[in-house]
């Protein structure tokens, strides 16, 4: 048994990151597919680093930012 286990999470599947922050797997995929949220497999698992979920939701999808729209 491993003494020094913690508590955080390492890595998130889509229907995870789907019910903690309310965003759809359809919309998830898209930006997966575009390469805007890194992610590795695992034979058919999908999973998102926690480090790159988390910069991914600090720093926003990049064709959503407000500041590169050219409206």
């Amino acid at each position: 048994m491993i003494a020094n286990v913690t508590s955080r999470r390492l890595g998130w599947g889509l229907a995870d990151i789907e019910e903690a922050t309310g965003l759809s797997q359809g919309f998830l995929r898209n930006e997966l597919r575009a390469g805007r949220l890194p992610f590795r497999k695992f034979g058919r698992r999908v999973l998102v680093r926690d480090e790159d979920l988390q910069r991914y939701l600090h720093e926003g999808s990049p064709g959503n930012r407000a500041e590169e729209r050219k409206d």
